[in-house]
């Protein structure tokens, strides 16, 4: 069993309440798992969210729509993630976070598999920030996420996996990058972010609901003035 960990809270700084926004009459976080559901490798799907009642609205959306819910401390994200882990126990499970609605279920596949074949403790497709910012998987083994709720202090607790990737010496730490290295935007953190994600899906999603990588990558050569750049620097 993998489980998948979405990471999700109404708080956000630049675009509070950016996970419920609409997206095509559905909040965004709707279309997101829509788009997750379609990943093999996932047996189950949880949201990790606050007990704060700006989350209230959020944890309500999730019950209307059949997604099991889990709440905790608004700050230890961590301690979510693992409470999530004590109500849904899975062996691995996959890190996801509510602000990317492009979420690409191949690719996420593609990291379990890699994770599994490579007998790794934790797999990420960030490290390089070869894929578009927006695609961002991270998967992990229970026991490795449980070290690092008995150790990790600060903004570990927040990050939730960053003491993993801190101690590659403790840690079999394995990642998926890609050649050449597409260098997008495609999370929402910002209005502009979310004004990209719409056109895309109001171009994309009413002639085929499940379109691809290929198709946003194929949509933004015919709009090239739409396209933003991840500004991360990679590692």
């Amino acid at each position: 069993m993998v489980l998948a960990i979405l990471q999700a809270r109404m708080s956000s700084t630049r675009l509070p309440g950016k996970v419920l926004r609409p997206l095509l009459g559905e909040p965004m976080i709707g279309r997101q798992f829509e788009r997750l559901r379609r990943a093999a490798r996932l047996t189950r799907i949880v949201v990790a969210t606050s007990t704060h009642t700006d989350d209230d609205a959020l944890a309500a959306y999730c019950s209307t729509i059949g997604v099991d819910c889990v709440r905790g401390d608004l700050d230890d994200v961590l301690g979510r993630f693992l409470g999530a882990l004590d109500a849904y126990p899975a062996n691995t499970f996959v890190r996801l976070t509510a602000d990317c609605p492009l979420a690409d279920p191949q690719l996420i596949d593609q990291a379990v598999d890699a994770h599994i074949a490579a007998g790794a403790d934790y797999t990420n497709v960030q490290q390089r920030w070869t894929y578009p910012k927006g695609l961002d998987v991270e998967v992990c083994q229970t026991e490795v996420l449980r070290t690092a709720g008995r150790e990790a202090r600060g903004r570990d607790r927040e990050h939730v996996t960053s003491f993993i990737y801190a101690h590659p010496q403790r840690f079999h730490i394995h990642a998926l990058n890609r050649d050449p290295p597409l260098r997008y935007r495609w999370t929402v953190d910002t209005a502009e972010d979310f004004a990209f994600v719409a056109a895309v899906y109001a171009a994309l999603y009413p002639a085929d609901p499940a379109f691809t990588t290929a198709d946003i990558l194929a949509w933004q050569d015919r709009h090239s003035e739409q396209v933003l750049v991840n500004d991360v620097a990679p590692a």
